[in-house]
């Protein structure tokens, strides 16, 4: 009876189906973005996948004797699995609890940057100390503080926002923050590190409105110091000059040794690559080729495309956190938005400079590649990151219909 007179009344039925069309689309509206869940899990296992093959011939070499061919596949697939385990609880976190959490997160991070640098605490790798062991795995304070400067700029900036304006009370306590930083990044000693998170901090000052002014004048001010640090350091220095000559003799015997044997990776993989596994120059030719140059190896196995194809993945995840952030901002969640424009900062610059270093286009810098490259740490923050993203846009998609959070 109920659904004859429907169909007798036509402005009833018309009624339904609208009511009925609107809830199928609040339903859709209510989903969370599985595109960028798909591309951040493609990029995780491509890159155990690339990890595995840059890394299986080490256990032929003194150094890596006592490992299996497969240790760092392993390992790298127990990192992607205690990362995924973790984004399922950062997810269930709401956005306004990590910005009450952001300072003290910030400090915790600050503190454990000194403990790395107390003899018999800090873990020295290559002459850097830039890990505190923990028996299981080995945590990199610098891969955590990325993260957290990106939660405690946008904390910062929303609480002064009255004050951006001001150089006492709105740009300078920040600068000194951040000049403590890398004065304790500098010591470990973590260059890349440090031009990362400075990047990340004066990317949110002025996407939140500071004095465009005084943006310039720290900005010039930033380049003289990254400018003197490197005259300064006599290896650092050399490293540059043999940067901009590398096939020189001296400076491919030395310290253009890994850039040279990269290049020639590039080089020997063309368009197509010459197939998965079939590299040659990570045969102990091209150290860190499962760390730092792992896109060396993507690009002599699998050519042009294959590099491409990581390219256009990291450009889609940092156009779409710019998206979700400006969206936020709309619904007036600005800590929200800034904290999702900082998370893209973040994760583009790093891939731009592991990239540039692996293509000759930067000096050699000691700067992974987010999600791909070997390394408890860096995946784990990096996922963590990504999870946070996918909670402001679920929060976003959430106000639209005028749900609570």
């Amino acid at each position: 009876m109920k659904q004859l007179l429907l169909n007798l009344n036509p402005f009833r039925a018309s009624s339904s189906n609208q009511t009925t069309t609107h809830f199928v689309q609040r339903s859709k509206m209510m989903e969370y973005d599985q595109a960028l869940v798909w591309v951040t899990l493609i990029l995780m296992v491509f890159g155990m996948v690339m990890v595995y093959s840059a890394s299986i011939s080490l256990p032929d070499s003194p150094k890596y004797a006592n490992y299996k061919n497969n240790h760092f596949l392993v390992r790298q697939a127990m990192f992607v699995t205690v990362s995924i385990l973790a984004s399922f609880i950062v997810f269930r976190l709401r956005v306004e609890d990590w910005q009450k959490l952001a300072p003290y997160l910030f400090v915790a991070t600050l503190v454990l940057l000194v403990l790395v640098l107390i003899p018999g605490i800090g873990k020295g790798v290559n002459g850097a100390k830039r890990w505190i062991s923990l028996k299981v795995f080995n945590v990199q304070p610098s891969e955590m503080m990325k993260l957290f400067m990106v939660l405690y700029a946008a904390d910062y900036t929303v609480r002064k926002q009255e004050f951006m304006h001001k150089l006492t009370k709105g740009f300078l306590p920040m600068m000194i923050t951040v000049a403590v930083l890398g004065l304790l990044l500098l010591l470990e000693p973590d260059l890349g590190a440090f031009g990362v998170i400075v990047c990340i901090a004066m990317g949110i000052l002025f996407l939140g409105g500071i004095n465009g002014i005084w943006f310039g004048g720290i900005a010039a001010a930033l380049v003289g110091i990254f400018t003197s640090v490197i005259l300064l350091s006599p290896w650092r220095r050399e490293r540059i000059f043999a940067y901009l000559n590398p096939f020189e003799e001296d400076n491919a015997l030395g310290k253009a040794y890994q850039l040279t044997h990269s290049l020639i990776a590039f080089g020997r993989g063309e368009i197509l690559g010459v197939g998965l596994g079939a590299s040659v120059e990570k045969l102990h030719y091209l150290p860190e080729a499962h760390t730092d140059f792992l896109l060396a190896v993507i690009g002599e196995e699998l050519g042009f495309i294959g590099v491409a194809v990581v390219i256009y993945l990291f450009y889609w995840i940092v156009k779409r956190a710019f998206e979700i952030g400006r969206q936020a901002i709309v619904l007036d969640a600005t800590f929200a938005g800034l904290t999702a424009k900082g998370i893209g900062i973040w994760i583009g610059i790093q891939t731009f400079i592991n990239m540039g270093v692996n293509l000759g286009l930067l000096p050699t810098k000691g700067l992974t590649l987010p999600l791909m490259s070997y390394g408890g740490s860096g995946v784990l923050i990096n996922c963590i990151g990504l999870t946070l993203l996918l909670r402001i846009d679920y929060e976003n998609r959430l106000m639209m219909r005028g749900g609570r959070i």
